[in-house]
């Protein structure tokens, strides 16, 4: 009887193991969740036009994602995002939580994580995520926070600029805080293991360079955000990447945002990313009159999404 007891014992024990692997199994990376925060205006929204789902406005398809892969030349670097059945991929080791104006939108990584409904758009998020995906061994979370038409001069406008606090600056991390404190909610797969914000990235600008008082204080504005999300978060050597405004010709504005990488007292932790190579000629582009949303593009999305997980990924190997 002993035996016969001790061999229910140990088949009860198997029988929870067996069931706790099934309860973690849906989680494909490890923990603790690597969380990495996503923020800007409209160009971080995602404005890449996948499809031609509104054949009158998007130049017959030029420039949207199924003609840049579609061109034998370039489709290899694109492959990764369809899976065997041709249908778009998406990846479960990476998650996305994007509060945009129709609803929350949160899963797995691919097309659609845009401010726009359906998945006909995407934004930086979608090679960014990628590249961290390949880069990490555990499971990824990009929260997005971000917001057509806002400035650093005003909406977003940190503590430490004085005046108002930008109500988007607020927003932004009380969004954060809300992803965070909901992830077995928003991630059923979620295994309970906990978290680790792992960086920021900040792609934003157009609205400071339309707006001349703004640009004299955009280099400081900048550096204040970096340095009163760091405090807010308790993280002060929290990598961050700085996207360039590359689809403008204010030289000046583009040089204020390189020059906060250089600051002394964020050298090494924050890094710049030129981005104006990655503009496309209108007539190539879907969205031929909206120069301030790189005409819609989405080679120029992919590339961007790609150089702003890479040098992520650098700060992320010098941080170890």
């Amino acid at each position: 009887m002993k035996a016969w007891h001790r061999n229910v014992a140990i088949h009860a024990a198997l029988m929870l193991l067996a069931l706790a692997a099934l309860l973690h199994a849906g989680q494909a990376g490890k923990s603790p969740i690597k969380v990495f925060l996503l923020a800007g205006q409209s160009n971080m929204e995602g404005q890449a036009v996948v499809d031609l789902d509104h054949e009158k406005y998007y130049n017959g398809g030029k420039g949207n994602l199924e003609h840049v892969m579609r061109d034998p030349a370039k489709a290899p670097l694109y492959a990764h995002l369809r899976d065997k059945e041709g249908k778009w991929a998406a990846r479960d080791d990476v998650w996305v939580w994007y509060k945009a104006p129709g609803g929350l939108k949160k899963g797995a990584l691919s097309i659609g994580y845009a401010v726009y409904g359906g998945r006909h758009h995407f934004g930086p998020e979608l090679q960014f995520g990628h590249v961290i995906g390949n880069a990490l061994d555990n499971q990824v979370l990009l929260i997005k926070t971000a917001w057509g038409g806002k400035s650093i001069y005003k909406e977003f406008r940190p503590p430490s600029s004085g005046g108002e606090v930008g109500p988007f600056y607020t927003r932004m991390l009380a969004e954060v805080r809300e992803a965070l404190g909901g992830l077995k909610d928003c991630f059923p797969d979620y295994d309970g293991g906990g978290y680790e914000i792992a960086g920021f990235v900040w792609f934003q600008g157009w609205n400071d360079m339309c707006t001349p008082p703004a640009v004299p204080e955009y280099e400081q504005n900048l550096a204040n955000l970096i340095k009163d999300v760091r405090k807010e978060l308790k993280l002060p050597k929290l990598p961050v990447v700085i996207g360039e405004t590359g689809n403008c010709n204010h030289t000046v504005f583009r040089k204020a945002q390189g020059a906060v990488a250089e600051r002394p007292e964020l050298k090494g932790t924050v890094a710049f990313v030129p981005t104006a190579d990655f503009l496309r000629p209108a007539k190539e582009s879907p969205n031929t009159g909206h120069g301030h949303h790189w005409f819609g593009n989405a080679e120029s999305y992919f590339l961007i999404g790609n150089a702003l997980g890479e040098a992520m990924k650098t700060l992320l190997e010098a941080a170890k």
